[in-house]
């Protein structure tokens, strides 16, 4: 992460940090100006490899450790360890996110045990609140009657009551890990969770239309 401006570096800038090569100098308008005269090497070696490697492997190792987040005596969750890219991009903590579904539930009572309901975040920034709607489903007595096979009501949730998208790809990749990566063993045959940048239709007034096109509902 950049720290003046607080937003992460491209693969392309991370690989020149890291091994070196060319680059070249910008004009006032911030555009390369690809000319010998303006044709600069960096050596890299930025990072030291055995401390950068070991801090990767501790955050895949504690990732793998955070992913069941049908397990209550999890502590934390794995957004704990990840700084906010920008302003736009910071994460929900998880305790808010449990009170929102709280508050959501003390409306509308007893909306978790009916199989038909549905749920969407149509801006997801890490996908805490889709996995929280996930697990009080899952939770939920009279889905388990009607489903108490744990992949069968698994797969039922994911293909028909929840509902995501996410405006990037780097987040999309993030919310997609994080919302189906709870257990390997299980393997989810249909999902509902997009790469799609809803703002603007939220904007000009055709969301409800272009999320119809974007489920096939």
């Amino acid at each position: 992460v950049n720290p003046q401006s607080g937003e992460g570096v491209t693969l392309e800038q991370f690989r020149l940090l890291r091994d070196g090569g060319d680059y070249y100098l910008k004009d006032e308008n911030g555009n390369e100006i690809r000319d010998e005269e303006h044709k600069k090497h960096f050596d890299g070696h930025l990072f030291d490899e055995v401390v950068f490697n070991d801090a990767v492997l501790e955050f895949m190792k504690k990732r793998a450790e955070l992913a069941d987040y049908f397990d209550e005596t999890s502590k934390g969750d794995i957004f704990d360890y990840i700084p906010p890219q920008k302003t736009n991009q910071i994460f929900t903590p998880k305790r808010v996110v449990k009170d929102m579904v709280d508050r959501l539930e003390q409306e509308n009572p007893g909306c978790f045990d009916d199989p038909n309901n549905t749920f969407a975040d149509l801006y997801m920034k890490s996908g805490m609140y889709i996995t929280e709607i996930v697990t009080r489903l899952y939770q939920s007595k009279r889905l388990k009657t009607l489903y108490p096979d744990h992949a069968e009501r698994l797969n039922h949730i994911f293909a028909k009551q929840v509902y995501g998208c996410a405006p990037t790809e780097i987040i999309y990749r993030i919310c997609l890990r994080y919302i189906l990566g709870f257990n390997d063993k299980i393997h989810i045959e249909k999902h509902n969770i997009k790469l799609c940048d809803t703002l603007e239709y939220a904007k000009n007034g055709t969301l409800k239309e272009e999320m119809k096109k974007l489920f096939n509902l």
